[in-house]
């Protein structure tokens, strides 16, 4: 758990500074489940420069609850959480400067999302915060107040979590929480997860990530993992300290992502990917007569692989699928034997190529189209779909037939702009297996959207 804070101060002389207002999100790696805002009676002067940076002044405050009579509110909702702020050590100075003064020692572990970005955006020009969150296309409003701040870094952190592809954020926030043996409410951690789709992560007692899985429904999968029978099974959940859990919104997001991260980290219980995942493609050739004629064989005897598949029964049916959706002749692809013209030329569901009478140019452009349909090859595109909570969609971004990377956004203008984009993305390898698992996923499944892009 995450307490997301940002403090306004009055400025002045180090460790002199009172707090003015202050914001406290409480984040559980997905959402917002609590939040503290108020402005704060310093009992002392604003310095002229924040006032006019901040907006805040003295009048403002006079009628401000004073530190001491929030305190107690902010122990609460801090309890148990690793503080986040951009330049945490500023922020956690000041609440405990301002507790010193209570005769309170105020502890909490913390994270920086300018040492985290420039961890995990190392391209970016700026890391103070306006400038870096303009450049990412997230919106602030109320900069320099302590709430328009906090919900900028909030936006920050998600992005951030979701390029953490090797998960230091998670390991680091595991390692900083008090460790144990597992506890009743610990063996019953399945009670607080979701019915989302998304990838979970089983951390033993240093957050090592020791089993991760996609799934559409994370309560149910851990839950079957926690109760199935068998040694590994039951050694697994024995390990098993912690389960954290990234919502994806869409199952094609969390295909790519379990794919990429069991190959980066490897973890202690899973079988590891294939080196390659496919075994067949769709290859294409022409007859004597000029008909281009589609077959699936073997991924080594195809020179120019049009599809890829795991198995020559997936890709017949995939064949076959197409063979009816774009009306070309099952005789020319391999599926009917017929000595003439096939049984779907009587029934009128072929326009009569394997006897020579749809010219070769139409009936080829219609081959063209079925292969183009559901193959990546030299595409420039990004396949938009549902995002991890409401006004929020994903992007998937594929260059010249390669898988670039993914991100989410949730305004037009990041979509559209292909440098915001780029930023949003998380970087993934562009193999021929990511290709694998996309076009599987497209052939079986839709997108909301597909959007052409052009360099």
């Amino acid at each position: 758990m995450y307490a997301i804070l940002d403090i306004e101060t009055t400025g002045g002389k180090f460790n002199e500074e009172g707090i003015t207002e202050i914001a406290i999100h409480k984040f559980d790696g997905q959402q917002v489940v609590d939040k503290f805002i108020s402005l704060i009676n310093p009992e002392k002067e604003i310095q002229p420069f924040v006032v006019k940076l901040t907006g805040i002044n003295n009048k403002m405050l006079r009628t401000a609850p004073k530190f001491y009579e929030v305190a107690k509110r902010i122990i609460e909702i801090t309890e148990d959480t690793v503080l986040v702020a951009h330049n945490a050590q500023f922020d956690y100075r000041i609440l405990r400067t301002e507790f010193r003064r209570l005769g309170y020692n105020f502890e909490r572990k913390t994270l920086c999302t300018v040492d985290l970005s420039k961890l995990l955006l190392p391209e970016a020009e700026s890391y103070s915060l306006g400038k870096l969150v303009r450049s990412l296309g997230i919106p602030v409003s109320d900069r320099h107040r302590a709430n328009g701040d906090a919900l900028a870094t909030i936006k920050l952190f998600k992005l951030l979590l979701a390029k953490d592809s090797e998960k230091v954020i998670i390991k680091e926030t595991i390692r900083k929480e008090s460790q144990g043996e597992l506890s009743e409410k610990q063996l019953d951690i399945v009670r607080d997860l979701p019915n989302k789709t998304g990838v979970f992560y089983m951390h033993n007692k240093d957050g090592d990530i020791i089993y991760l899985n996609k799934t559409t429904d994370i309560k149910k999968k851990v839950n079957q993992l926690f109760t199935k029978n068998g040694d590994k099974s039951r050694k697994l959940a024995k390990d098993t300290k912690k389960v954290t859990y990234e919502e994806t919104g869409n199952e094609l997001v969390a295909i790519l992502k379990e794919y990429e991260e069991l190959l980066k980290l490897r973890p202690k219980y899973n079988a590891i990917p294939r080196k390659r995942m496919y075994s067949h493609a769709l290859c294409k050739e022409k007859n004597e007569n000029g008909y281009i004629t589609l077959r699936i064989k073997p991924y080594k005897e195809c020179k120019e692989p049009l599809g890829l598949f795991n198995g020559i029964f997936s890709g017949k049916n995939h064949l076959f699928k197409i063979t009816k959706e774009f009306q070309l002749c099952e005789k020319l692809n391999g599926i009917s034997e017929a000595r003439s013209n096939c049984s779907n030329y009587d029934d009128g569901l072929c326009l009569g190529a394997c006897i020579g009478k749809e010219p070769e140019e139409t009936y080829n452009k219609r081959v063209t189209a079925s292969i183009e349909k559901y193959n990546l090859a030299q595409k420039n595109m990004v396949l938009l779909d549902k995002g991890r909570e409401i006004g929020e969609q994903s992007a998937i971004l594929i260059k010249n037939g390669s898988l670039v990377g993914l991100g989410f956004y949730d305004l037009n203008h990041q979509i559209n702009n292909i440098h915001i984009l780029e930023n949003l993305i998380t970087p993934m390898n562009g193999t021929r297996d990511a290709n694998f698992l996309i076009e599987s996923y497209l052939r079986k499944k839709k997108v909301l959207k597909t959007v052409e892009i052009y360099s």
